[in-house]
């Protein structure tokens, strides 16, 4: 009994005595920061195809295939690949059921387009009949070689805050030591593109369906990447 209380001594006394110790190193908190912004240049884009009366004819009607054909050529043509044109989602799970059910239906189709020249958006949606885009919009956009711009921007970061750390330190006539800690604090900026129009739409009725497409301006993705840093005095 005597050698099981000693040894939970020791073991209370071990463990108090670790609680108790503290890092005296002497240390300096330093933080880096690197940033840059770049323009966009993938650009990710949501098209709606949809049926339509021709002349308000119920029996003239536009079939959903036609303006699908449309533009998959257009998207060819335009030198794109054929992956850079998903289907996003359908009116109807059942479009031959429905088709039967009502005369009337008109069926529905939403894809994504992936480009890098707007130009190249321009000429497509110019080949697809008017009247059979209910809308066009832009989902999202990014730039192509963000993660090592990440990296080279994270690096010199930290090599900001190491030069900071120096002089500082051999101000005072010390020199610097090893890292103790990092910290990454991460402030990337991918702001929503601005339409100097509402909406890249196009209507299904009205004369404007010849207008111009809508121009877009740009913001850029702005990548800021601070580090703090812990180094150890010597």
């Amino acid at each position: 009994m005597k050698k099981l209380l000693t040894i939970a001594f020791v073991t209370l006394f071990s463990l108090s005595a670790s609680a108790q110790q503290v890092d005296l190193r002497k240390k300096i908190s330093v933080t880096g920061s690197s940033e840059m912004e770049v323009t966009p240049d993938i650009i990710y884009l949501s098209i709606s195809l949809k049926e339509y009366f021709k002349d308000n004819n119920s029996k003239k009607k536009v079939d959903i295939t036609t303006l699908e054909n449309q533009l998959f050529n257009a998207v060819q043509k335009a030198g794109l690949d054929k992956e850079n044109l998903t289907i996003n989602n359908l009116s109807s799970y059942n479009y031959a059921t429905e088709k039967k059910r009502n005369p009337d239906f008109l069926a529905s189709k939403q894809y994504r387009l992936k480009v890098t020249d707007l130009n190249k958006w321009n000429n497509i949606i110019g080949a697809v009949d008017s009247k059979g885009i209910a809308y066009t919009n832009i989902e999202s956009y990014d730039y192509s070689k963000i993660e090592a711009l990440k990296k080279d921007l994270k690096i010199k970061a930290l090599q900001a805050a190491k030069f900071k750390a120096t002089y500082m330190v051999e101000a005072l006539g010390d020199k610097l030591g090893s890292v103790i800690d990092i910290q990454e604090v991460n402030n990337e900026q991918y702001p929503q593109p601005i339409y100097r129009t509402n909406m890249m739409m196009k209507s299904n009725t009205a004369d404007t369906a010849e207008s111009a497409p809508a121009e877009i301006d740009f913001k850029k993705i702005k990548l800021n990447y601070t580090m703090n840093t812990v180094f150890e005095i010597r």
